[in-house]
This record gives structure tokens, sequence and C-alpha cells, in this order.
């Protein structure tokens, strides 16, 4: 247990994006404690490595030195970027609190201010860099549809050397998350939102996830006041379909969860998945509309449930052979 004078540890990535998200939370966990909370960098296998994503795995590669601080009792609870959490949810450890969800869109940062069909119609061959299996796979098919044709260059590293990379000349473009981008105040610089119904966001972007120890339940009940339900939902059926797809988080894999509600209620939701290759030759895209409960419990249960069916539908229609990683 934590005593109440002693300072929270928060653990997070050393990124200047990560520390960005954990100075939020750490904030917002001073408000409610009114405890005093340490930043404790940690750096993580993937912020070393320069392999891309789905050579080293991908899966967990940014939040296992997290985990580890946590179960090792050196940090009291982490900040990670829920897209980078595996879907398997270890029994030691709380997934305490989703907070309320940021843009989940991905961005375009172009040379010339050019949106993405303005940038890919001017040129012969379109020079855009991405990390992301997800995003070349449906970024090529966007091109394809407009005919043309696009080179999508691997790229690592972060916000700046991305953008760097476009400034320089070396790029036509680059792809970034939208929330990442407004956190860390350079919204300015993006020049198109993708639109989800072109180009679906990771499983899960947008959001952050705040861990800590499951056997401290007093910190975990206090964590859990940062809990957005509605957040909550839609997460929740988004990673209910890439775990069940088998697919880790540098697959080729996009899902969003679109929620409608009253004034107090979820009452429906849509999600939306889609698994290609990465040259964007091949997509199987499906979704599904429906009514949810009212209770909150019930509500979470059912999303993982509709995450799941839609994913069956979705390896019956021949996802499970466009996906590079497969989780063991």
């Amino acid at each position: 247990m934590t005593t109440p004078h002693r300072a929270l540890r928060l653990g997070t990535r050393r990124s200047a994006l990560a520390m960005a998200q954990s100075g939020m939370i750490a904030d917002q966990v001073r408000a409610l404690t009114g405890r005093p909370v340490d930043l404790v960098e940690i750096t993580t296998y993937g912020d070393v490595s320069r392999e891309a994503l789905a050579t080293i795995g991908g899966t967990g590669v940014f939040v296992s030195a997290l985990r580890d601080a946590l179960l090792a009792g050196e940090i009291d609870f982490a900040v990670h970027s829920l897209k980078d959490l595996p879907t398997a949810q270890p029994a030691e450890l709380a997934l305490a609190a989703v907070p309320v969800r940021a843009d989940a869109r991905d961005a375009l940062v172009a040379r010339g201010g050019l949106t993405f069909e303005q940038l890919v119609v001017e040129n012969g061959v379109t020079r855009i860099g991405t990390g992301s299996p997800r995003r070349m796979a449906q970024l090529n098919a966007w091109a394809r549809s407009l005919g043309c044709e696009l080179d999508t260059v691997a790229i690592r590293g972060n916000v700046d050397t991305r953008i760097g990379y476009v400034s320089g000349g070396e790029l036509d473009a680059v792809v970034l998350a939208s929330a990442g981008l407004h956190r860390l105040g350079r919204e300015a610089e993006i020049t198109d939102f993708l639109p989800p119904d072109t180009v679906l966001p990771a499983p899960g972007q947008g959001a952050l996830a705040v861990e800590c120890a499951a056997s401290n339940a007093e910190l975990a009940a206090q964590l859990a006041e940062l809990d957005d339900p509605f957040t909550r939902v839609a997460v929740t059926a988004e990673r209910s379909l890439l775990a069940a797809l088998e697919a880790g988080c540098s697959a080729p894999v996009g899902a969003l969860a679109d929620l409608r509600s009253d004034e107090r209620d979820v009452t429906e939701m849509r999600l939306r998945g889609v698994v290609g290759t990465t040259d964007g030759a091949t997509l199987v895209q499906l979704s599904t509309t429906g009514p949810v409960p009212a209770s909150p419990a019930e509500a979470v249960a059912h999303a993982a449930r509709v995450g799941a069916e839609l994913a069956g539908e979705m390896l019956a229609k021949g996802a499970a052979g466009l996906m590079g990683e497969r989780a063991l």
C-alpha cells in the first residue's frame, strides 16, 4: 500500500510525447488525490531499437519495461498509449483507467500544406513515411482508388525526426496520430486529417491507459475516477477485435468504434474493422452496428463480444492471410 504522504511515482517513457501525456495525467492525479506525483523516466526496448516494429515483434515493446517496474515496486502507476498495450491483461496489473479519448484519426503532415488527394494527384509517385503496416495498407489502397501510386517509406523516430523528413525534402509527407500532435501543441503542422471512412486508426488510438498493481486496491480505486465509460466501451470493442484476430499492435489492423448516446448512456455502437496487405491490393473491411446495454459493466462485456464476432467474420473473409504478424 502507498503511504498518504509519500509522492506517487508515475512511470513514463522518455519521449516528448510520452512525457506530455504523463504530465497531463500527473496533474489530474494530483488534483484527485491531493498528493504530489513524480515522473520516473524509463527507457523501453522500443525506444532503444531502431528496427521496424514488425521486425522486433511490435507487441509490448513500449510497455514491458514499465510493467516490470510496476511489478518490482519501483513505480506506483504507469501511463501508456493504449494502442501500444498488448490485448492480454496480466492478472497482477490493473488497467485502472482509460481517460477521455482524444482525436482518434491519423493526420498528414505534407509539404506545401497539401491534402493527401492533392499530394498524390500532383505527383507521379508520392513518397510518404510511416512505420505502420496498417497505414501503408490503407494509404496504398486510397492512392490506387485515385489512379495514383505511393512509395510508402518505413520510418521510425520521434515526432521531430519524422516531420524533419518532410521539411528536409526527403519525403513528400508523413502520417502521424492526430492525438499525439495535439498533445505536443503541434496541430498547426497538420495539413490533412485522414477520414476514418478511408483510413481506420489503430485499435485504441488516441486513448491513454493508466495501469497500477492489482494488489494496490486503494490506488486503483482512486485512479478509476479518471476512467471515461464511453471511451472504455469503444476501446474494448476495438481491442477485442484485435485480440480475436490474434494480431499484435504492429499488424495491419485498423478498428474504430463510434458511440451514440443520449444525455446519460451509450445507446448504439458502430464498430468498423480493416485488415489489408501493405501494398493496398487486398483489404478486408467489415462493420457492424447495434444497441448497447445501459449498464456500464454490461456495455463493456457487450463491446468485447461484438469485437470478437466482427473479427470472426473478417477471418471468414480471409483476413488471416493478410496479416504479417500473428501473436502466438
